[in-house]
């Protein structure tokens, strides 16, 4: 019989490692890695549609260049979503893909600014400065759990 090793956070069990609860914070950011995947594997497949979507040219170099940005899309939400299907969830893995969701979001409102994409592409800027922040959040729980 083992002893129970004291208090634990809310949300995880006897056994449970810290990070694993599947807190609603964790939830909605286990949907944003996929929502991540799907629309890199979007700008991947078909890069001409995602790019007439946020009003931006359709040329060859454009639509290379977006979906060699759509790869890595798809590799940071998969190694999010991977850290986040673990029992500890990886505070590097977060840590990192909070800096590529505060990047993307600079580099679209940039984007925006010169003109390269629509006004509309604001929204996916904010989506991805949201996220970083619910990244950083969880972060900041994960390094405090320790």
């Amino acid at each position: 019989m083992t002893a129970d090793a004291g208090p634990r956070p809310p949300g995880t069990s006897r056994g449970a490692a810290v990070g694993a609860a599947r807190t609603p914070l964790v939830l909605l950011l286990v949907v944003i890695g996929w929502i991540t995947v799907a629309s890199g594997a979007a700008q991947v497949l078909v890069p001409s549609f995602v790019l007439s979507l946020l009003g931006a040219s359709e040329d060859a170099t454009a639509e290379q260049l977006f979906a060699t940005v759509g790869m890595f899309m798809v590799v940071v939400g998969g190694l999010l979503l991977t850290t986040l299907s673990r029992p500890r969830h990886d505070p590097d893995v977060v840590l990192w893909a909070a800096v590529q969701k505060t990047a993307a979001s600079v580099a679209v409102a940039i984007g925006v600014a010169r003109g390269v994409f629509d006004p509309l592409a604001l929204g996916v800027a904010a989506f991805d400065l949201l996220t970083a922040v619910l990244l950083a959040v969880h972060l900041r729980a994960l390094r405090g759990a320790r």
